[in-house]
């Protein structure tokens, strides 16, 4: 592949997440409230989008309640400060095994319900875009499985589609870019086609430089396309993906540090990547020519 460096670049920043990272920084937002600070805080240190979850304000756990995203909503929508909105509905999916020995019943954690359940706040919230999380994968260590199927994934795709809400197409490993490519051939999924590349998780694909080259050189020309990875390599993928013609994401789901043993907030990981695009002359562009170039309805 010729190197074709992004020139017009969106950040996006994923604020929270669902991992098991509030107990170990302070800057990660639990309550509506918190996550709607954070989501202007990256806002106004140049992130164009903000990718949602939310937790249990009491136990930062993860939760799918819908009045903590009506409220996530309504605090980010009354701000002053301006920025798409990106809500996860890759929740819902979630097996967790008993032993290896007696796999069933499940684990009492496990969270699986339908796809219309899945979709429910999307409806009630009207964000801009909203994750399809494009396959099922083994999820860290144990006994944990992400379970997105080919019907379920089909299922969303259409709501999204009927809704007039852009997917951002996750996918973690290569099958699962195939997979999108399908539901795209199907019509399920429209024009302007809107993916992320989500490097370094366990177990999807690895973020060495080699696999996600391959994954770059797979999507489509005409697709747009983010790139992340997690943890110590996080802040390495700005310049990985804006010089392979992406745009970037960071964020607390994906990283807690901005330096080595330094606690990072969302601004100060946003405001690092900022640095690093401009620094290697490209624009970053804002959340009004985000909303052009991908044609989003704001609500």
């Amino acid at each position: 592949m010729a190197l074709s460096m992004n020139r017009e670049v969106f950040i996006t920043c994923a604020v929270t997440g669902s991992g098991d990272t509030a107990p170990k920084s302070r800057h990660v937002p639990r309550s509506p409230k918190e996550i709607a600070a954070a989501a202007v805080e990256a806002a106004k240190a140049g992130a164009a989008v903000a990718h949602i979850h939310v937790r249990d304000p009491e136990t930062g756990a993860p939760s799918r309640r819908n009045d903590l995203y009506k409220e996530v909503a309504d605090r980010i929508r009354q701000a002053e400060t301006d920025i798409v909105l990106n809500f996860t509905a890759g929740m819902g999916g979630d097996l967790i095994f008993g032993s290896v020995e007696q796999p069933f019943p499940l684990s009492p954690a496990s969270d699986v319900v339908g796809a219309s359940e899945r979709f429910s706040h999307i409806v009630e919230c009207k964000p801009e875009i909203c994750t399809l999380d494009c396959g099922s994968m083994n999820f860290d260590l144990g006994d944990f499985i992400m379970a997105n199927t080919p019907s379920t994934l089909r299922a969303l795709a259409k709501m999204m589609t009927d809704f007039g809400v852009r997917p951002e197409i996750e996918v973690f490993d290569t099958g699962q870019l195939w997979l999108a490519k399908q539901l795209v051939q199907e019509g399920l999924i429209e024009n302007p086609v809107l993916v992320q590349l989500c490097m370094g998780v366990p177990w999807g694909a690895p973020n060495d430089l080699n696999t996600f080259m391959a994954m770059v050189n797979s999507v489509p020309p005409d697709w747009t396309f983010s790139a992340f990875s997690i943890g110590r390599d996080a802040m390495a993928y700005p310049a990985a993906a804006v010089l392979s013609g992406g745009n970037v994401r960071v964020g607390l789901e994906d990283n807690l540090y901005v330096a080595k043993g330094q606690f990072a907030t969302n601004g100060q990981l946003v405001e690092k990547a900022v640095n690093v695009v401009e620094n290697m002359g490209a624009r970053i562009i804002g959340p009004e020519e985000v909303r052009q170039k991908l044609k989003l309805t704001k609500r």
